[in-house]
Protein backbone atom coordinates (compact mmCIF):
# COMPACT_ATOMS: atom_id res chain seq x y z
CA UNK A 1 0.00 0.00 0.00
CA UNK A 2 2.64 2.65 1.04
CA UNK A 3 4.71 1.41 -2.01
CA UNK A 4 1.36 2.16 -4.41
CA UNK A 5 0.74 5.86 -2.78
CA UNK A 6 4.70 6.53 -3.46
CA UNK A 7 4.38 5.74 -6.85
CA UNK A 8 1.39 7.76 -7.78
CA UNK A 9 3.01 10.76 -5.76
CA UNK A 10 6.01 10.40 -8.15
CA UNK A 11 4.05 9.56 -11.02
CA UNK A 12 2.09 12.93 -10.63
CA UNK A 13 5.49 14.86 -10.02
CA UNK A 14 6.72 13.66 -13.44
CA UNK A 15 3.38 14.54 -15.14
CA UNK A 16 2.91 17.56 -13.59
CA UNK A 17 6.36 18.51 -14.24
CA UNK A 18 6.29 17.87 -17.59
CA UNK A 19 3.20 19.86 -18.38
CA UNK A 20 4.80 22.80 -16.67
CA UNK A 21 8.29 22.30 -18.86
CA UNK A 22 6.09 21.97 -22.22
CA UNK A 23 3.14 25.16 -21.33
CA UNK A 24 6.30 27.36 -20.64
CA UNK A 25 7.55 27.18 -24.32
CA UNK A 26 10.53 28.08 -25.53
CA UNK A 27 13.87 29.84 -23.65
CA UNK A 28 15.78 30.45 -26.20
CA UNK A 29 14.07 33.53 -28.34
CA UNK A 30 10.55 33.56 -27.28
CA UNK A 31 7.54 31.44 -27.55
CA UNK A 32 4.83 31.00 -29.92
CA UNK A 33 2.86 33.86 -28.66
CA UNK A 34 6.21 36.38 -28.24
CA UNK A 35 8.06 37.80 -31.57
CA UNK A 36 11.29 38.04 -31.25
CA UNK A 37 13.22 41.50 -32.08
CA UNK A 38 15.18 39.50 -35.22
CA UNK A 39 14.38 41.70 -37.64
CA UNK A 40 16.28 44.33 -39.29
CA UNK A 41 16.51 47.33 -41.87
CA UNK A 42 19.83 47.63 -44.02
CA UNK A 43 20.50 49.45 -46.82
CA UNK A 44 16.78 49.48 -47.28
CA UNK A 45 16.09 45.73 -47.26
CA UNK A 46 14.55 44.08 -44.27
CA UNK A 47 16.51 41.32 -42.99
CA UNK A 48 14.50 38.34 -41.17
CA UNK A 49 17.27 36.52 -38.91
CA UNK A 50 15.93 32.93 -37.84
CA UNK A 51 18.81 30.36 -36.22
CA UNK A 52 18.14 26.55 -37.54
CA UNK A 53 19.46 24.04 -35.17
CA UNK A 54 17.22 21.99 -33.57
CA UNK A 55 14.08 23.64 -34.79
CA UNK A 56 14.02 27.27 -35.48
CA UNK A 57 14.67 30.38 -33.20
CA UNK A 58 12.46 32.50 -32.85
CA UNK A 59 9.60 30.72 -33.85
CA UNK A 60 7.42 33.48 -34.60
CA UNK A 61 8.70 36.50 -36.59
CA UNK A 62 6.77 39.51 -36.90
CA UNK A 63 8.28 41.80 -39.78
CA UNK A 64 6.36 45.12 -42.07
CA UNK A 65 5.18 44.26 -45.44
CA UNK A 66 5.45 46.25 -48.77
CA UNK A 67 9.13 46.01 -48.34
CA UNK A 68 12.45 44.22 -49.75
CA UNK A 69 12.92 41.06 -47.75
CA UNK A 70 16.13 38.68 -47.17
CA UNK A 71 15.55 35.86 -44.72
CA UNK A 72 18.41 34.79 -43.27
CA UNK A 73 19.45 31.65 -41.66
CA UNK A 74 21.94 30.83 -39.74
CA UNK A 75 23.17 27.44 -38.90
CA UNK A 76 25.95 26.08 -36.69
CA UNK A 77 27.04 22.25 -36.61
CA UNK A 78 22.86 21.94 -37.54
CA UNK A 79 22.67 17.91 -38.16
CA UNK A 80 19.40 17.62 -38.06
CA UNK A 81 16.65 17.88 -40.72
CA UNK A 82 16.00 21.89 -39.50
CA UNK A 83 19.38 22.20 -42.06
CA UNK A 84 16.24 22.02 -44.47
CA UNK A 85 13.79 24.80 -44.68
CA UNK A 86 10.13 24.94 -46.35
CA UNK A 87 7.80 27.70 -46.74
CA UNK A 88 5.04 26.62 -49.12
CA UNK A 89 3.60 30.23 -49.17
CA UNK A 90 6.58 31.83 -50.37
CA UNK A 91 7.67 29.35 -52.70
CA UNK A 92 11.15 28.85 -50.58
CA UNK A 93 12.72 25.23 -50.46
CA UNK A 94 16.46 25.27 -49.46
CA UNK A 95 19.15 22.73 -48.05
CA UNK A 96 20.93 24.74 -45.25
CA UNK A 97 25.24 23.99 -44.65
CA UNK A 98 25.78 22.30 -41.87
CA UNK A 99 27.52 25.97 -40.88
CA UNK A 100 26.94 29.37 -42.22
CA UNK A 101 24.47 32.06 -43.21
CA UNK A 102 22.21 31.79 -46.36
CA UNK A 103 20.14 34.67 -47.67
CA UNK A 104 17.20 33.78 -49.00
CA UNK A 105 15.65 36.93 -51.27
CA UNK A 106 11.95 36.71 -51.31
CA UNK A 107 11.40 40.48 -52.80
CA UNK A 108 9.02 42.71 -51.93
CA UNK A 109 7.30 40.79 -48.87
CA UNK A 110 3.32 40.74 -48.90
CA UNK A 111 0.92 41.40 -45.90
CA UNK A 112 0.07 37.88 -44.50
CA UNK A 113 1.04 34.37 -42.14
CA UNK A 114 3.54 32.42 -43.83
CA UNK A 115 4.31 28.94 -42.17
CA UNK A 116 7.75 27.25 -42.22
CA UNK A 117 8.81 24.34 -41.29
CA UNK A 118 12.12 21.87 -41.50
CA UNK A 119 12.32 19.25 -44.37
CA UNK A 120 10.28 16.66 -42.31
CA UNK A 121 7.72 18.83 -41.36
CA UNK A 122 8.64 18.26 -37.41
CA UNK A 123 9.89 21.58 -36.22
CA UNK A 124 7.70 24.43 -37.08
CA UNK A 125 8.04 28.61 -37.33
CA UNK A 126 6.05 30.96 -38.76
CA UNK A 127 7.07 34.62 -40.54
CA UNK A 128 3.95 37.81 -39.99
CA UNK A 129 4.33 40.41 -42.05
CA UNK A 130 2.16 43.33 -40.88
CA UNK A 131 0.99 46.45 -43.24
Amino acid sequence: MKATVISIIIAGAIIGGAILLVGSGSTSGGGNDVPANNVSVVDGKQIVEIRAKGGFQPRKSVAKAGIPTVLRFETSGTFDCSSSVRISGLGVTKSLPQTGETDIDIGIAKSGTFQGTCGMGMYPFELDFLD
